[in-house]
């Protein structure tokens, strides 16, 4: 019976995600259809089922005469989801991601991911003056960025009432551009990283992306474990960055795929090692390559660090490269 309890939970958080991605009212066929594209195989009339019991939950409520909306508490209730279906989160975010980055390196065209972040709409001035020294400095993955007002989607977000929403670009575009390119990337884990006379020293802080139910990057902005503005003024403090390794063999076609990124103004590499090398004080296993990234999300930690509350969507979403901006012309 606890089984049967537990797979009826599973189909409705599943149920709620569908509800929670989308801006409009959806009946039965679309959300078994969506489920579908997300490998849950559930047919019309069993979504149909689950619908009526989550309208007796408050979780969903019905408009229409097959549509529902998503609820307070549904929202609620997704959040709160079984934890143990959560562990992984971050991984399979990444490996999801990296398969829908469709950027073209060579027509400068396709989607690109994204971090969404979104601030106060009174304080939004004030973030982008807090951001400025770590775009500069190239605490980033990239200086494009989008913005979006209440009511405008960005990604796959509707900005709420009162809020701004900013896209930065994420370091799993590596990964994306790399796997169009035949190369497997091992996402292993984000972290803060000391950085010294402008030059990455030793992690400090790490969270394995296999065994987390939230995006790393996100708790170690809410605990201010992160000095973003005082490495881009003195070369010396703590960002957030992350380490990937490759097979060996792959290093010289990944070096151009990293080139090419580079003058797209994406990237974000830091250090490549060599083979076998340790990197940062990191152990790198035989035959692989150590690599450090800088995490999309610094300028937003800089903000953070100046007083200026934000709520973080790591790799929440992928773009239109084309839709992207220069962080200067906002």
């Amino acid at each position: 019976m606890g089984f049967e309890t537990q797979d009826v939970e599973r189909k409705v958080i599943a149920i709620l995600k569908v509800l929670s991605d989308s801006r409009e009212v959806l009946g039965a066929r679309v959300i078994a259809r969506r489920l579908k594209e997300h490998g849950i195989e559930l047919g019309e009339r069993a979504v149909r089922y689950h619908l009526k019991l989550m309208d007796g939950r408050g979780l969903t409520q019905l408009i229409r005469r097959d549509g529902r909306l998503i609820t307070e508490s549904g929202i609620e209730e997704l959040k709160s989801a079984l934890v143990r279906d959560k562990v992984g989160f971050a991984i399979s975010r990444i490996e999801l991601q990296a398969f829908q980055t469709s950027f073209d390196l060579k027509k400068l065209t396709g989607l690109v991911p994204v971090n969404v972040s979104l601030f106060s709409e009174a304080r939004f001035s004030k973030a982008l003056k807090a951001m400025q020294p770590s775009f500069k400095a190239g605490l980033c993955v990239s200086n494009l960025v989008a913005t979006a007002r209440e009511g405008e989607m960005l990604g796959e977000l509707i900005v709420p009432e009162g809020k701004v929403g900013l896209a930065t670009v994420c370091s799993v575009v590596l990964n994306g551009a790399l796997l169009k390119a035949g190369i497997p990337m091992d996402s292993k884990f984000s972290g803060i990283l000391q950085i010294k006379n402008n030059k990455p020293l030793r992690f400090i802080e790490l969270i394995q992306y296999s065994g987390c139910s939230l995006d790393p990057s996100e708790v170690f902005i809410r605990a201010r474990m992160t000095s973003v503005r005082e490495v881009a003024d003195s070369g010396n403090g703590r960002i957030l960055a992350t380490y990937r390794e490759i097979p060996a063999p792959c290093q010289t076609l990944a070096k151009e795929v990293m080139a090419d990124l580079e003058k797209a103004g994406l990237g974000g590499l830091l250090i490549m090692g060599n083979v076998s090398e340790t990197v940062c004080e990191i152990p790198v296993e035989l035959n692989r390559i150590g690599i450090i990234l800088v995490n999309g999300l610094n300028p937003i930690a800089a903000a953070v660090e100046a007083g200026i509350e934000a709520e973080n969507r790591g790799m929440s979403a992928v773009m239109e490269y084309r839709d992207l901006i220069k962080f200067e012309e906002l």
